[in-house]
């Protein structure tokens, strides 16, 4: 693929432009600024001379342009204020200037409190079990009421756009493209027609769908140890939230073979049946969810290759080899979207 372009707007983010981000909604930042590993967006953790809240270091996120409208960050950040109400651990944007979302150059920007943590020991069937609860409660709220303009996490979304995309952009390499177009094909196929994702009847009604955080993946949950303050899970980075099946939440904290999968699933659940319930017929959906992600990837990387970050950090992206890859794991989802669903 063609290599990144020296005028990608985010080019135009350097210290002092985000210094004069933060002075602009009234914040007073002592020059300490740290880049925070972000590939979608820009964020940096910026230290304070006076707090803002009772915080002397805040995250500041500017986001990617023309990924979402207005209308779709402010509802994540309504989303976020939501949860946070409900007392669910997540982190909400600031308040400042009587907004949560501000606007410097070409860039809407928000501020958050800097909240520390690392990932989750998810072997620890504890630490699912926790993480399960929270789960629950996010989706508790997230079923209150739908998202007017954030998409929905769908086939339509997830595969057919993306796929379109990459072949009207010859971003498949040449020698695997049939190939590619085939394997797709043929998931799209599976994942269409499966059975829970058919119209209601009246013998099987129709999977709900809530608001969800979109991407409940490890890094995306950060844990604080018992016996310090705000013990637990908090999740971070609404910026992927949609509406869909509640198991979009719950199967990136899934790992290993289908024997450690059902037991950490089981642990989840645990937690998750607590404060809400779950049917189970979306466990047919795990690997058809695998899939979509996998397709939707290659097209998120594709349509950033502007962007001076994604081809340094993905340097393999669009070689013969890492499309027959792609078909490879294709026809391996093909095949595990035929299997019998995780038993829990």
């Amino acid at each position: 693929m063609d290599r990144a372009t020296p005028d990608h707007p985010y080019n135009a983010l350097t210290p002092d432009a985000v210094m004069d981000a933060l002075w602009a909604v009234g914040l007073q930042p002592d020059g300490r600024l740290q880049s925070l590993n972000s590939f979608e967006n820009r964020v940096y953790q910026a230290h304070l001379d006076e707090p803002v809240q009772g915080h002397r270091q805040v995250v500041v996120k500017f986001y990617r342009p023309e990924r979402w409208t207005e209308a779709q960050l402010l509802e994540e950040h309504g989303f976020a204020q939501e949860l946070t109400e409900a007392e669910v651990p997540v982190v909400p944007p600031l308040s400042l200037q009587g907004a949560t979302l501000h606007r410097h150059g070409d860039f809407h920007f928000s501020v958050s409190p800097r909240r520390g943590g690392r990932r989750p020991e998810l072997d620890d069937f504890e630490v699912l079990e926790w993480i399960g609860r929270f789960l629950a409660r996010i989706h508790t709220v997230g079923a209150a009421r739908p998202f007017v303009y954030r998409p929905a996490l769908n086939a339509a979304t997830f595969a057919h756009e993306p796929r379109d995309w990459l072949l009207q952009h010859d971003a498949v390499a040449p020698e695997v493209r049939t190939a590619w177009s085939q394997a797709l094909g043929e998931a799209l196929q599976i994942i269409e027609g499966h059975a829970v994702l058919r119209p209601a009847t009246g013998d099987a009604p129709a999977l709900a769908t809530v608001r969800l955080h979109g991407d409940c993946h490890p890094g995306n949950v950060l844990w604080t140890p018992e016996g310090e303050p705000g013990a637990g899970p908090h999740f971070v980075d609404l910026d992927d939230a949609r509406s869909g099946p509640a198991v979009q939440d719950l199967w990136m904290l899934l790992s290993g073979d289908r024997r450690q999968q059902t037991h950490q699933l089981s642990a989840l659940l645990e937690g998750y049946e607590q404060f809400c319930p779950f049917d189970r017929r979306e466990l047919a959906l795990i690997e058809p969810l695998r899939t979509l992600r996998l397709i939707h990837y290659s097209a998120w990387i594709a349509r950033r290759w502007d962007d001076p970050a994604f081809p340094i950090n993905f340097p393999w992206f669009g070689s013969r080899d890492y499309w027959q890859g792609q078909v490879d794991m294709l026809v391996e989802q093909i095949e595990a979207m035929q299997e019998p669903p995780l038993n829990v």
